[in-house]
């Protein structure tokens, strides 16, 4: 008997400690029969899910924690149990006040001696947190991974809280760059209240949403009805019945506030901002934060491939897109298409006068102009440095002329730099869909052509491009092609013709300018005034600038070898070659190849170089003078000379321009003119040559005013060298001396 109450003790004992150890654990454990009637829990039980054992004593436990499973997971899970296997599985389960758990559900079958089931004994681990966050990941790095729309991402997220704590809503807004709260994602919320939230700012009582990013900390109020905060926006929430929110800023690596992630409270909710909520939120923010910053990063990398950077007008990536979506839409509608290629006058003047910065605002300042001219009737983009384009689609073609004018009258408009107005100007071209071509390459080529065709007209014009103006651009590229040949193969194709210099009361040579003559091979003779503005436009001027200076210098030593007195020859240089610092050494290479002194050569200047802003032109010219080359102004007083300027330029000679001296003989004020020019330079020292003499009247007025030096086809037209052997052969007298 005493063995028996020993035994009796320590089963007791045995059965207390296994209690108390269930009791103690953090897992929740229970007993149930074969129906799923619980039998006994313990105390973490209770914890975890909130009855105590009296008010679930004998019901079917299941069906009170999973309400929400089908009749297909309890069948399969009886069917386990009844062939003595134990279930394990991940459940979301649901307490006594509605909240719901994540548990890790291990369900062991007891088995009485014949093997039949009955009992089972379930052990439930809460794995809310890790659950959460492992299936929020999940989905959400999917949608991104599957490149879903940010909105269907965030609504996602929202969804899935509002299906783990039903007793919420969840609102995500974003914060723009001008801190504006936009809503992205409220899935429980209606259209009419979010709609009302688009576009305000965040500040100290803009609800919880608006101080939360105002203080980039979190805001619950639990109060909204009397809160502050909520002051100005309660009667858009209470209607809906919603009396509390509790609001959390989503913040990048950088701490800059991207948008807020709410969530909304009925009256009858029993716990506000509860520790499960709090894991809901640590969960989710960073997956905001993720995928907020990635739509950032794609909306940045699509602005860079899409927009210029500068001035955020599509560049000509998107250009391309849109005009071929213009198009076809034109050619559905069977309307006319403008493509017009725009170019501001002066722009690399006010560049370099007023600093790149200010070039910069201004190509700001017209983008806003064009974005404003066709907000509701075209498409404006930039192309580079000052060339935009502007799309315009109408049913015809005298419809688009006004359209043109407006906008170079938009242009035409002072802009205000800082308080200080600045008038500015711009060329328009324009190729018409589908007459002028019915692609954009060859739109907005023809485009170009019609604006540099406007640009020859003057400043603030516009033209239309035409078959002629194709005709043109043709063939300039072609004679571009054939004079870099030429210059390149050195064939004889480019040569030089002299002009003998003389002087008045003698008739003894002065010197010989040299000037380049082109014979094309299919063309004939070119004009130099055409082919040598080719050479600047195209880039050419520099190496055709070596190859006369090379020839002249190569020329004038072959005519002293063979005794012939050329005291000079002058060489026309365009202002593009003195942009190049390396001109004063390749001229002292030529000299001294040619064994001629600097005094041999003169380098005739251009009016134009006068207002050449490149800082290293001038610095050049000084540069040559020093070397002892000497400098002539060619064609004085016809452009912007003035007193100043020759008192800057270190030159030798001034040419009077030949439309002086053709209308002495007619014109009193020219020939007023001419001697005020003689005077200007005898007072400074310098050398006058009348040039253009044709007349003997002329050659009379000329030598009356007294001028030093002619110049002209009464003496001699431009010359091979061979011919000018010839003439200087011939006795001063017998030339008409």
């Amino acid at each position: 008997m005493l063995s028996v109450n020993k035994d009796n003790k320590t089963r007791l004992q045995s059965r207390q400690g296994l209690a108390l150890m269930a009791d103690c654990t953090d897992a929740a454990m229970m007993i149930t029969d074969t129906r799923s009637r619980l039998v006994q829990h313990n105390e973490s039980f209770s914890r975890l899910f909130g009855w105590a054992f009296e008010e679930v004593q004998g019901k079917d436990i299941l069906q009170l924690l999973a309400p929400q499973a089908s009749t297909g997971f309890f069948a399969a899970m009886r069917s386990e149990l009844l062939a003595g296997r134990s279930v394990t599985v991940d459940k979301l389960l649901t307490g006594k006040t509605g909240q719901r758990y994540w548990v890790n559900l291990v369900c062991n079958p007891v088995m009485d001696e014949a093997g039949a089931w009955q009992y089972t004994v379930s052990v439930l681990l809460d794995i809310t947190k890790t659950k959460m966050h492992e299936i929020l990941n999940k989905r959400v790095l999917e949608a991104m991974a599957r490149d879903l729309p940010l909105i269907e991402v965030l609504n996602m997220v929202c969804e899935e809280v509002e299906r783990i704590a039903p007793d919420i809503s969840a609102t995500i807004l974003q914060v723009d760059d001008q801190d504006q709260l936009h809503p992205l994602a409220s899935p429980s919320l209606p259209l009419s209240y979010s709609s009302q939230l688009d576009g305000l700012p965040i500040g100290p009582a803009v609800g919880s949403c608006g101080a939360a990013a105002w203080h980039k900390k979190e805001v619950l109020v639990k109060d909204i009805a009397n809160d502050p905060f909520w002051a100005d926006y309660k009667h858009l929430i209470l209607p809906l019945g919603y009396t509390s929110c509790w609001s959390t800023p989503i913040l990048d690596k950088d701490d800059k506030v991207l948008g807020t992630f709410a969530f909304y409270y009925r009256e009858n909710t029993p716990q506000v901002a509860s520790d499960f909520h709090r894991q809901l939120v640590q969960t989710c923010i960073d997956l905001c934060a993720l995928a907020l910053e990635r739509e950032q990063n794609r909306l940045r990398i699509r602005r860079l491939s899409f927009y210029d950077a500068l001035t955020g007008l599509p560049n000509r990536s998107l250009l391309q897109t849109q005009v071929d979506q213009l198009l076809l839409s034109s050619q559905r509608e069977q309307k006319m298409v403008a493509i017009l290629f725009i170019n501001l006058d002066r722009f690399k003047q006010i560049n370099e006068s007023l600093g790149y910065l200010a070039g910069d605002k201004l190509l700001c300042l017209v983008a806003e102009r064009l974005k404003e001219h066709v907000r509701r009737s075209g498409i404006a983009g930039r192309l580079s440095g000052d060339e935009f384009v502007v799309l315009l689609s109408e049913s015809n073609s005298e419809k688009i002329n006004p359209l043109i004018e407006r906008l170079l009258a938009t242009l035409g408009q002072p802009f205000n730099f800082g308080g200080t107005w600045m008038d500015v100007s711009a060329c328009i071209g324009a190729a018409i869909y589908p007459q002028d071509g019915h692609n954009m390459q060859t739109l907005l080529h023809r485009a170009d052509l019609a604006m540099q065709q406007a640009k020859k007209i003057g400043q603030g014009r516009f033209s239309f491009f035409s078959s002629e103006m194709n005709r043109l651009a043709q063939e300039r590229l072609m004679l571009e092609t054939t004079l870099r040949q030429a210059l390149r193969d050195n064939d004889g194709a480019l040569h030089l013709h002299y002009q003998p210099q003389v002087n008045m009361k003698t008739g003894v040579l002065y010197g010989v300018e040299a000037l380049a003559r082109w014979q094309h091979p299919v063309l004939g003779g070119i004009s130099p005034v055409r082919f040598i503005s080719l050479a600047e436009e195209c880039g050419l001027i520099g190496k055709l600038g070596q190859w006369v200076l090379a020839e002249a210098c190569s020329q004038l030593k072959q005519w002293r070898a063979k005794g012939l007195d050329v005291p000079s020859v002058s060489v026309n240089m365009s202002p593009l070659n003195f942009h190049s610092q390396d001109l004063p050494d390749r001229i002292a290479e030529i000299l001294d190849k040619n064994g001629l002194t600097p005094a041999s050569l003169t380098l005739e200047l251009t009016e134009s170089i006068l207002l050449d802003p490149d800082p290293a032109t001038m610095k050049t010219i000084e540069m040559v003078h020093a070397a002892g080359v000497r400098l002539s102004m060619d064609d004085f007083g016809s452009g912007y000379s003035s007193l100043s300027y020759l008192r800057r330029l270190p030159i030798t000679e001034l040419k009077l321009d030949r439309s002086f001296v053709a209308d002495l003989e007619s014109d009193e004020t020219a020939r007023a003119l001419s001697a005020a020019i003689l005077g200007i330079g005898n007072s400074l020292n310098l050398t006058v040559v009348a040039e253009g003499v044709e007349t003997i009247a002329q050659s009379e007025t000329l030598c009356e005013q007294g001028y030093p030096v002619v110049q002209g086809y009464l003496f001699s037209k431009p010359l091979a060298p061979t011919e000018l052997e010839q003439w200087l052969r011939v006795p001063p007298f017998k030339r008409g001396f």
